[in-house]
């Protein structure tokens, strides 16, 4: 690989982290739109486990605006570790773990998920998009803050369903 190719290489790598970090910046502002743009168009492969499989982006953003486009629901994605294979100048694949904190003002529900996604990229009108994403739940906890006094309605590996 000559340079040009190892800084193509190093570019397309950090380019695959910024959209990671646009989509998770994305998810936790209810921005649909850039949720959207983050994912390929056409046929994609979307697994959040219990949230459900997509096989288009507009249908997972549309599951995501009901779910989360509230004003008493505050999300916080904090991805990290990422560890991005880069394939080729069109292809790449990465895992990256996740720590969620979920707060329903409405409810007192708090939700904390731990887990990691399993990504592939590819590129698309010049930019990179997330054709495929799996995401699997490590640990859980699904709580809700009642009158100051803290239920735990869940605690372990997988969340409760």
């Amino acid at each position: 690989m000559n340079a040009i190719e190892r800084l193509q290489r190093l570019e397309d790598i950090e380019a695959i982290r910024q959209l990671k970090a646009r989509y998770f910046h994305a998810c936790d502002a209810k921005d649909a739109a850039a949720i959207r743009d983050c994912f390929g168009s056409g046929e994609i492969h979307i697994d959040y486990g219990a949230i459900g499989q997509f096989h288009a982006r507009e249908d997972f953003v549309a599951v995501y605006v009901e779910m989360a486009c509230h004003s008493h629901v505050i999300d916080m994605h904090h991805g990290q570790n990422a560890q991005i294979r880069w394939a080729s100048p069109e292809q790449a694949s990465a895992v990256w773990d996740l720590y969620f904190f979920q707060v329903n003002t409405q409810t007192g529900m708090l939700t904390q998920l731990a887990g990691y996604y399993e990504d592939r990229y590819g590129k698309q009108n010049g930019q990179w998009v997330i054709l495929e994403t799996v995401f699997r739940v490590t640990s859980s906890l699904i709580s809700q803050n009642d009158a100051g006094i803290l239920k735990v309605f869940h605690a372990g590996a997988a969340p409760a369903g």
